[in-house]
């Protein structure tokens, strides 16, 4: 009896720690999943493994995805405040995909300061990442970006086409906080005919209203992309206030204008004529 005792015991023992080692090569490969899943998976894809494994609690998870979303809206308003550009939507469609080259669609709409933009693009990475049908449309009738669009439509210029974006944004912008300036500070000699978008300035004395001095700012864009502001200064007046002005005043007024532009800038100069005009 003693002995059938002791030989039952000992297969007991046997086969426990047979189990045991079982349950060890179980487990290490476990450890070893687990610890390459905690290396690859980062940021919100490791707190919600962390989360599923009770490791980390579903609040904790939340309160860190909400902190990363509040980073990376500070990044993009950052990014914006930078180039001036806020994207309102993106989308991507994946068009073609093999061993050898994958073709993307992406779809960007925003704006850069005032001026509204959408554009579509694909982008085909193969040995390298190459942009082809490129499609812009923006918020404006302005000809004189027209032009360049069409040219950085061809040549599927993206980069270039919002390096001039933002430039010719910000040239527009100059425009209408200099006009309004003038407006806010001189209502008696300033009028925007077309409003803050206007690309006329009308200068007039309280004293002589049929004598008009038109300023004109346009936003001018070349084939190539340059922002070029041109700015000239045209009489309006009846024909009688020409003929009365034996100084020629009026007629040497544009050139005139010219020099200080050169000498003192756009808004020292302005400033000047509306000073001449106010007296």
């Amino acid at each position: 009896m003693l002995r059938r005792d002791m030989e039952t015991a000992r297969r007991l023992e046997f086969q426990s720690k047979a189990l045991q080692a079982e349950i060890d090569t179980l487990r290490s490969p476990h450890t070893e999943t687990e610890g390459s899943v905690a290396v690859k998976f980062k940021g919100r894809m490791k707190d919600a493994l962390l989360s599923l494994s009770g490791k980390q609690t579903a609040e904790e998870t939340m309160r860190k995805m909400r902190a990363e979303v509040e980073e990376m809206e500070e990044d993009l308003e950052r990014q914006t405040e930078m180039n001036g550009i806020s994207l309102t939507s993106c989308t991507v469609k994946t068009l073609h995909k093999d061993d050898t080259q994958v073709v993307q669609q992406y779809s960007l709409a925003g704006s850069c300061l005032d001026l509204g933009f959408q554009v579509e693009f694909q982008l085909s990475e193969a040995q390298g990442k190459t942009i082809t049908k490129l499609d812009i449309v923006l918020d404006t009738d302005d000809m004189q970006i027209s032009s360049f669009t069409s040219r950085a439509e061809e040549r599927c210029e993206l980069i270039q086409f919002f390096r001039t974006l933002r430039s010719f944004s910000e040239g527009r912008e100059d425009r209408r906080r200099t006009f309004h300036h003038f407006q806010e500070k001189y209502p008696s000699v300033v009028s925007l005919p077309e409003g803050l978008v206007s690309e006329v300035m009308t200068l007039s004395p309280p004293e002589l209203p049929s004598c008009v001095l038109a300023v004109h700012w346009s936003v001018m864009v070349s084939k190539e992309g340059e922002v070029i502001p041109q700015i000239h200064l045209l009489p309006r007046a009846p024909k009688k206030e020409f003929l009365m002005d034996s100084a020629g005043t009026l007629e040497g007024a544009p050139e005139s204008f010219h020099s200080l532009l050169s000498v003192l800038g756009i808004e020292a100069a302005l400033e000047n004529i509306i000073l001449a005009l106010s007296r």
